[in-house]
């Protein structure tokens, strides 16, 4: 019986970090779920996770590589010798990693986050043999105006180095804006929220380009990566943008899982 594969997801605490976690302990097509956090994921006491609590981001390149050479097994109801086999089993590593310029050490703190550190980690899933690794970037980064932004440069800068990288399967979803509940809101996303709820009076069509929904966004993630393993993906580099994600993490999501209960 072939093994599960297992998922390490960083970002997990974050808004579409945690949706994409919790789309992954629902999802029968994936193993256990590794997160590696500064702090506890909201599903933390779920079976199926292996919530990793490491303060010091500095040392989270670590720990990933400490997981995957141990070959980290992909069943929470294993014996010894089912684990033993699982050893060998495929990882997919997520990345919903980000923070803002208006956290605690400014933009060059943003920067070491959402651009440095997203390099090293894909850097060191790729040197452990990873096949598909998924980036939630985002959306008109490389336009002609936002393009020499601070933010796009480094979205931007990820993805060309994963790119470079060359998994044999690489995902980046590229959202509009992110809809749903923040701890911590951002710097005008309230209003800007609400215009593009607003849109949907219009026609849902218009909500959908512009704006996609967290647990829209996580869902289409895990979907997109499940379809990668069964060699549906469209390209070895495949990019979602917002139609994409609303079509695969709510329209066909909710399809497939009907027609696996069945």
């Amino acid at each position: 019986m072939a093994s599960l594969p297992v998922s390490f997801v960083f970002g997990a605490t974050g808004l579409v970090g945690s949706h994409l976690v919790t789309a992954l302990l629902g999802h029968e097509a994936f193993g256990t779920v590794h997160t590696i956090t500064r702090r506890p994921p909201k599903q933390a006491d779920t079976p199926k996770l292996d919530a990793i609590v490491e303060t010091d981001n500095h040392k989270w390149v670590a720990r990933l590589q400490e997981e995957l050479a141990r070959g980290t097994t992909t069943t929470t109801t294993t014996t010894s010798a089912a684990a033993a086999s699982d050893a060998a089993s495929p990882a997919v590593v997520f990345s919903a990693l980000g923070t803002t310029h208006n956290a605690p050490g400014g933009i060059a703190n943003q920067w070491r986050i959402d651009h440095d550190l997203n390099i090293e980690l894909a850097r060191a899933a790729k040197a452990a043999g990873v096949r598909t690794y998924v980036f939630v970037s985002s959306a008109g980064t490389r336009s002609l105006l936002a393009r020499n932004l601070q933010y796009s440069r480094m979205k931007n800068g990820v993805e060309d180095a994963l790119k470079e990288l060359a998994f044999e399967h690489t995902i980046v979803l590229k959202p509009g804006m992110i809809l749903g509940k923040r701890e911590v809101e951002h710097l005008g996303g309230m209003p800007l929220k609400a215009l593009v709820h607003g849109t949907g009076y219009i026609a849902a069509g218009l909500k959908d380009r512009f704006g996609q929904d967290a647990d829209v966004i996580g869902k289409a993630a895990v979907h997109a990566a499940q379809l990668a393993a069964e060699g549906k993906a469209p390209a070895a580099y495949w990019e979602l943008g917002g139609t994409d994600i609303v079509r695969l993490g709510r329209d066909e999501w909710t399809v497939r899982q009907e027609e696996e209960k069945k």
